[in-house]
């Protein structure tokens, strides 16, 4: 099989050697949900080269007006540069109805990311017209579950087209390939970037605003894919990074700026719990305050190393507690850099609870407390129960839609770890032009920003998320060293939520408002 990389750049939620979990999981750990990891879902049936579409109408509410949708599982066919069938990449678009001689509507094509995780998450949970219910910050009753009508849906700004990626959901490779042969940064990249170019086709969207939508490691890829669509002459309107983590570089073992990273969410995550003495009475003014003391002393005494001297380990350390709810003691222990799996058991082990991974507003219960970290992430077992049951009950039930394959939530034994080839070659320029051992694809979005100047880009970050964390996101977005005009081109909002910032409903109404002025601006090209 020959697939052509040259022109590529790479593709959120991170199971690579150094995942956007953090450094806790610097082993091979996915971004996103845990969920059948140990055993993957073999497939009684292979796809077929054949391209599928099952369309079912529906209707939805959003702020008192009804827009009725055609609504279509099938598949697109992905062949590379011979004409070859490799893969079938699964999708399901949400399009809706357009009056005759009515502006081209939109399009935005949406993705999970791990790597190895389905679009189960943002379909059934985020932008699409059809939600299922979660708890707000505890563990979720067994089915049944509420599927209901999202009137938060972006469908009244955009046509929403949600892909997975091959080999997770229905997606799957064919004719001679097995599966590996897209299991890598840039594989990814090209393999999304044709899949859409095949849907533009078939559904005559060429002259529609594009938008891209990506989550957790799925920003990592559209990061990516936005320059990799331009190179092939896909020219976008914007770009919506959920949750980023855009370079693994800097999650190697010994780079400080891991922990950098983390300061601030784990201040939030104290502040949430209550576990600061004196603490502040609002969460954003005091975050401004830790970010600015963790640029400064506490990254200057990092950057000493063994030249730290103790009377300024100490105040650090000092300041450290005071910020994260954790002892001097423990701080001075740790060596002033306190690893994530480290703090989500410290952080209240006195209570024999551990905080999420995900989403840190949850608590766990582990077997003892006397642990080096947590031994799950309850916010994967809260809500992926829900989401997976939705998913198929919605998709074969309410759609209707008929295969002989069975959904994979996710294929993380197959995809993550050292399955996934980190390698990718991102544009040229200062930093750019030669292969990286780990991808960095803030590099792919800068070079797409500067060659269209048109291009809006949206970061969106929950303060809760210790999966990527919200300060890591703006250290990546603010070192592209893109143009002072091209600066007001990229938007930051923040909510009181975690990795999948939507499961929250307190937060869901201005979610919705930050996305419609995002679309409103970069639809009309201003």
């Amino acid at each position: 099989m020959r697939i052509n990389r040259t022109s590529l750049a790479l593709a959120f939620a991170a199971a690579l050697a150094f995942p956007a979990a953090a450094q806790e999981r610097a082993k091979s750990a996915p971004a996103k949900s845990e969920l059948g990891k140990d055993e993957p879902e073999e497939d009684i049936a292979r796809a077929s080269a054949e391209e599928d579409a099952q369309p079912k109408r529906g209707s939805v509410t959003v702020k008192g007006r009804t827009i009725a949708y055609t609504a279509t599982p099938g598949t697109l066919t992905i062949r590379d540069d011979d004409g070859e069938a490799v893969a079938s990449m699964f999708y399901v678009a949400y399009v809706a109805d357009r009056p005759k001689g009515a502006a081209p509507r939109p399009v935005t094509f949406t993705f999970n990311g791990g790597p190895g995780s389905s679009s189960m998450w943002l379909h059934m949970g985020s932008i699409g017209p059809v939600l299922v219910e979660t708890p707000t910050a505890g563990s979720t009753a067994p089915a049944p579950y509420r599927i209901r009508s999202n009137p938060e849906t972006m469908l009244d700004k955009t046509d929403i087209v949600f892909l997975d990626a091959i080999g997770t959901g229905l997606s799957r490779p064919i004719g001679k390939s097995k599966g590996p042969e897209f299991w890598g940064v840039d594989q990814d990249i090209d393999a999304f970037s044709r899949a859409i170019m095949r849907y533009l086709t078939i559904n005559d969207r060429w002259d529609s605003p594009k938008f891209l939508f990506g989550e957790s490691y799925g920003t990592l890829r559209g990061a990516g894919l936005v320059y990799a669509l331009q190179q092939r002459g896909v020219q976008m309107n914007g770009v919506v990074l959920l949750s980023s983590i855009l370079n693994y570089g800097v999650r190697q073992p010994g780079y400080d700026q891991i922990h950098l990273t983390y300061l601030p969410s784990y201040a939030a995550t104290a502040w949430y719990h209550n576990r600061l003495p004196n603490k502040p009475a609002a969460l954003e003014p005091f975050l401004t305050e830790v970010r600015q003391w963790t640029t400064g002393p506490y990254a200057s005494a990092l950057a000493k190393g063994s030249d730290l001297g103790d009377e300024e380990r100490q105040a650090v350390a000092q300041q450290m507690s005071a910020y994260t709810g954790l002892s001097v003691k423990y701080i001075l222990d740790a060596d002033l850099r306190v690893d994530l799996s480290r703090f989500r058991k410290e952080l209240m082990r006195d209570q024999k609870r551990t905080v999420g991974r995900l989403d840190s507003r949850f608590v766990g219960i582990d077997v003892d407390a006397a642990g080096e970290g947590p031994e799950f992430d309850t916010t994967d077992a809260a809500i992926s129960g829900p989401y997976v049951g939705a998913l198929n009950k919605y998709l074969f039930g309410t759609l209707g839609y008929k295969t002989k394959l069975a959904y994979r939530p996710n294929y993380y034994v197959k995809i993550g770890g050292g399955n996934w080839d980190q390698r990718h070659r991102a544009p040229g320029g200062r930093q750019g032009g030669a292969q990286m051992a780990l991808a960095n694809t803030a590099l792919d979005l800068s070079a797409a920003m500067r060659q269209n100047p048109y291009l809006k880009v949206l970061s969106l970050n929950g303060y809760y998320d210790m999966a990527t964390p919200f300060f890591g996101a703006e250290y990546d977005l603010k070192h592209m060293q893109i143009d002072p005009s091209l600066r007001q081109n990229l938007t930051y909002h923040y909510y009181e939520s975690g990795h999948m910032v939507y499961i929250n409903p307190a937060v869901i109404g201005q979610f919705k408002k930050d996305l419609d002025a995002f679309y409103d601006s970069a639809s009309s090209g201003n």
